[in-house]
């Protein structure tokens, strides 16, 4: 009985999410009801020990890099320069490889640190301009922009500031170039399979006579590609904001230690440095390549910065308060005796990094968010799966990598919120193009058993 109470709770909150209710709203609402179902006496105790204790731990550690990440993200769209960016790709590649030149902007601007949300907008008017010209069929864009924003530059290349990268460095004691060599692989992996995939799609489409097609929603406007700012300098802050969280994260350790102590007056101070470098590094970096944008297109964007700052920051707000109740969510559901059914069937998985794997993707399923599915995950069996790992011999490295790969596995269901975003910004309908949105899906989780036997086979990370 307790194992199906932990089972409704997470499916009621798989059900309201895909209906497109609130997170923040229901998350509480889900796990305290399965405390209720546990213990009446608990539910007070538990909302306000655990779920939100683990909720506002959560807003302390990330939000100002979920935060920076959107300020960053929005000054490169109205600087023009993530204009100059695809029109530079297109020109380099051509408008023949329309597939290509998309998955390469949309990776070069989430590996640059710009929201995938952002990426989305920013994107979808070149994309749809360059599918029209080349007659592929527009339902074929969104598994493409997918390809390119919400796999391999997300969770799977080293140094990524994207948040699913940043969450195990708090839990592991690790820096978000971990495994490089493993994040290689899976990228590789993910890059070769998704084009071969969309190409297929393509020559399919094209051996039925299908082109892009016509009566489309939400079509944009021919882009204009004149006076945009020069393509070295739009990559700029990109390279700086990847460079600054690697010099930092070197840095960070030799000026502070691996703690840090001031005796303040009635308020001494005790920071644990070694779980807060990566965060650190990265909201540097990304601090960096704000001033370093508004430094060189102050006169484009000023005239739009109050409005364009306040949305960024207030999507900023959803997004970390989303992730936050998940957050919640998962220590209220990690207490209760029900939870310990389902740890103890996946500690029969004999492998911890299989064990990591299925559990972190399989939670990022059901909550339709990686960073949520890989907050729960990690909050409840980190623990667990470091004990295993150091019984295997297994560097902490290694666990950052699945973890963070696997978040990025089953995360996009069709009740994810940036599939959602992304159908809606396309114009599009589940019906219609989620089909290669859940192709990229399965490729991106077969990558993590790839990256996961690469180890097991060679031993390299």
């Amino acid at each position: 009985m307790s194992f199906i109470i932990v089972l409704a709770a997470l499916a009621l909150l798989m059900l309201v999410a895909y209906r497109g209710y609130s997170v923040i709203l229901f998350a509480p609402v889900c796990a305290l009801l399965a405390v209720l179902f546990t213990d009446p006496s608990y539910v007070l105790p538990m909302f306000s020990g655990i779920f939100m204790e683990k909720m506002v731990g959560f807003v302390k550690l990330y939000f100002p890099v979920f935060m920076l990440g959107a300020v960053f993200g929005k000054l490169i769209e109205l600087s023009g320069y993530s204009q100059a960016i695809v029109s530079a790709v297109i020109r380099v590649l051509g408008r023949e490889r329309a597939m290509l030149s998309i998955v390469m902007v949309c990776a070069i601007l989430t590996y640059g640190g710009v929201s995938l949300f952002v990426v989305v907008f920013a994107v979808y008017p070149f994309a749809a301009e360059m599918f029209r010209q080349s007659d592929i069929p527009k339902r074929l864009i969104p598994g493409t922009i997918a390809l390119g924003a919400f796999t391999f530059t997300m969770d799977s290349l080293p140094g990524s500031p994207q948040i699913q990268n940043i969450i195990p460095t708090t839990f592991f004691k690790t820096d978000t170039w971990a495994a490089p060599w493993l994040g290689v692989i899976g990228s590789v992996f993910i890059l070769i399979v998704g084009l071969s995939y969309l190409s297929w799609r393509r020559r399919q489409a094209a051996a039925a006579g299908e082109g892009y097609g016509t009566g489309h929603h939400n079509e944009p406007a021919t882009v204009a590609l004149d006076r945009l700012p020069h393509p070295l300098l739009a990559l700029l802050p990109l390279v700086l904001v990847g460079v600054l969280n690697k010099v930092f994260t070197l840095a960070i350790p030799k000026v502070f230690g691996a703690s840090f102590t001031a005796n303040l007056p009635g308020h001494p101070l005790v920071v644990d440095v070694s779980k807060l470098v990566a965060i650190w590094a990265v909201e540097g970096a990304l601090l960096a390549g704000i001033l370093v944008v508004l430094a060189f297109a102050w006169r484009r964007v000023i005239a739009h910065l109050a409005d364009g700052s306040r949305a960024a920051i207030s999507g900023a707000l959803l997004a970390s308060m989303n992730t936050a109740s998940e957050y919640g969510f998962g220590g209220v559901i990690a207490a209760l005796p029900g939870f310990l059914v389902v740890s103890d069937a996946l500690k029969s998985v004999p492998n911890p990094l299989l064990n990591e794997a299925v559990t972190v993707t399989a939670l990022a399923g059901i909550t339709g968010s990686a960073s949520g599915g890989m907050s729960i995950a990690l909050a409840a069996m980190a623990d667990s799966f470091i004990q295993a790992a150091q019984a295997a011999h297994i560097p902490m490295e290694v666990l950052h990598r699945v973890a963070s790969m696997a978040s990025g596995g089953m995360d996009t269901l069709p009740h994810n919120g940036a599939v959602i975003t992304l159908l809606a910004v396309t114009g599009l309908t589940h019906r219609v193009s989620y089909r290669d949105i859940f192709a990229i899906t399965l490729i991106k989780t077969a990558a993590v058993f790839v990256v996961i036997a690469a180890f097991l086979l060679t031993g390299i990370y």
